[in-house]
């Protein structure tokens, strides 16, 4: 407890600014998904202080997720019954559990540090784009939402040029505010003052953008901003009403194949998302600290049981709400329990005032995390590794944006492997040659796809030359590249060459070449 202590002030700090990205986050994609809205911010609750407590994360922040948005519209419509649709999130969630205890969580590992920056960098880019409509007052697309082909027939670009014909004065006028306010409080004079460090940028925002809306409204102005344009909570008239809000899954359609579909579909959808964003979490850290994840799987089916048994959405670990939280400066985990805990108090007693907060104001702090997250050093850095680094990284990026973040992904990773196997391929052959002595050494893994170019050597190699074989510095070498070796040791008198054949004391090609060589007829 004593090092959560030590950390409080950044710790609550960054709390409040991670509650203000979540609540219309929350809120948007239980709306995206056809669902209740209470159901966004019961998972985004749930997500805060129970998954942030069971997980072994410090800084990774759980929630309803914008990937899951298709899959959970599609199992609500085919479900028909939305406490069905709870019992799936349920089973999904205890199929986490038991992904964790089969140690499944290794897989986050084999994803490469390209494409994991570039899902990074992707969802960067996606804020900026997505929220700029909400910046300049076009509220018609949902928050939350990351996918390209919009559910009105729009995609992210075409959407901005219509958000550009339909400017609401009062919104630009407070997102451009907001924004200039957010860079000033990145600002050395703002770092230099103890008594602003600690004060959110994004809370400072948030409240500017209020009052000036406030101040319209109780004028009478007619710029004021109508209720479409700002946040939109349910609200309990009571303590029996708010209770209404939460729904039970009926136990009743387990006989259902659908629900089960629906579960597993879930499970393995939102546990990929979760490694990833993990991984992505990680990566972020200041202090590099490493996140098991079969611990957080384990958590993660945890809180999707819990979701799913109290009426709320699916969760996973979300890269949006996690990289907000880093960047407000969160220090350890009860950033997050904290954003659950206020997010639930907030939600009882005082919805109203939240209700008055400008979708612009939130928009900016969005767009300001998404340029955190896509700086244009970002792309430097992976372009002065190298082509087979930057190329990876950059179709990360373009497949996320066009698609979705596990296609984008899987696409990233092909991508990667590609190069992989391009650079394995030239340096799994060397051959060097002065004159008529040939070297022909064969390095790591040779394997079928090196065919092609021994052959073409050792083709090639005239009359009357003397050539080494050299395999010992190999770890495996396909039987098709051994064979056309071997044919050659068995033919290669003819030409009068002369061949000498190295294979060292590795068990995996000591005398693999086992033709006699026969160097005069």
């Amino acid at each position: 407890m004593k090092k959560y202590l030590k950390h409080a002030g950044a710790d609550v700090s960054a709390s409040i600014v991670v509650l203000l990205v979540a609540l219309p986050l929350c809120l948007g994609i239980a709306l995206g998904s056809g669902a209740p809205l209470f159901s966004g911010i019961i998972a985004g609750v749930v997500g805060g202080i129970v998954i942030g407590a069971l997980s072994g994360s410090q800084l990774s922040v759980s929630g309803p997720a914008a990937g899951l948005t298709v899959i959970v519209a599609t199992a609500i419509t085919k479900l028909q019954v939305y406490e069905a649709f709870l019992l799936a999130v349920v089973i999904g969630g205890l199929l986490q559990v038991i992904l964790g205890f089969l140690k499944a969580g290794v897989i986050g590992d084999y994803v490469p540090n390209a494409v994991i920056k570039g899902m990074l960098a992707a969802i960067g880019l996606i804020l900026i784009l997505k929220q700029f409509p909400h910046l300049i007052g076009y509220d018609t697309d949902f928050e939350g939402d990351e996918s390209f082909i919009q559910s009105n027939d729009q995609n992210t670009f075409t959407a901005m040029f219509e958000a550009i014909k339909y400017i609401t004065p009062t919104a630009l006028v407070i997102g451009v505010l907001s924004i200039l306010l957010m860079i000033f409080w990145e600002s050395k004079f703002i770092k230099t003052k103890k008594s602003l460090k600690l004060f959110p940028g994004a809370l400072m925002v948030v409240l500017v953008g209020t009052i000036v809306n406030e101040y319209l409204r109780l004028s009478g102005s007619s710029y004021a901003l109508e209720q479409k344009h700002l946040v939109t909570l349910p609200v309990a008239e009571s303590a029996g009403a708010f209770f209404s809000f939460f729904t039970f899954p009926d136990i009743q359609f387990l006989k259902n194949p659908d629900v089960w579909m629906s579960g597993i579909t879930l499970a393995i959808v939102a546990s990929l998302e979760t490694l990833l964003a993990i991984e992505a979490a990680d990566k972020l850290d200041p202090l590099k600290r490493v996140t098991p994840t079969n611990r957080e799987l384990k958590a993660q089916g945890i809180g999707n049981m819990v979701s799913g048994m109290i009426g709320g959405l699916p969760l996973t670990s979300v890269v949006v709400r996690t990289s907000a939280n880093i960047s407000a400066g969160a220090k350890s985990k009860m950033s997050t329990i904290l954003h659950g805990s206020m997010m639930l108090l907030c939600v009882m007693f005082v919805p109203m005032i939240l209700n008055k907060i400008p979708l612009c104001s939130l928009a900016a702090v969005l767009i300001f995390t998404g340029y955190k997250l896509a700086k244009v050093s970002l792309f430097k850095e992976f372009y002065v590794k190298g082509w087979n680094q930057f190329i990876p990284f950059v179709a990360t990026i373009i497949a996320i944006l066009f698609t979705d973040l596990l296609i984008g992904i899987l696409v990233g990773i092909c991508v990667a492997l590609f190069f992989l196997i391009r650079s394995n391929f030239r340096s799994a052959v060397m051959v060097v040659n002065d004159d008529h002595n040939y070297l022909i050494r064969f390095r790591k893994d040779v394997s079928f796809l090196n065919k092609p170019i021994v052959k073409k050597k050792l083709e090639e190699v005239p009359k009357n030359s003397f050539v080494i074989i050299d395999a010992e510095r190999a770890d495996f070498i396909d039987k098709d590249v051994i064979e056309e070796v071997n044919n050659f040791l068995c033919h290669a008198h003819l030409k009068k060459i002369r061949v000498e054949v190295k294979t060292g004391q590795n068990k995996s090609t000591k005398n693999i070449f086992s033709i006699p060589q026969i160097t005069e007829e």
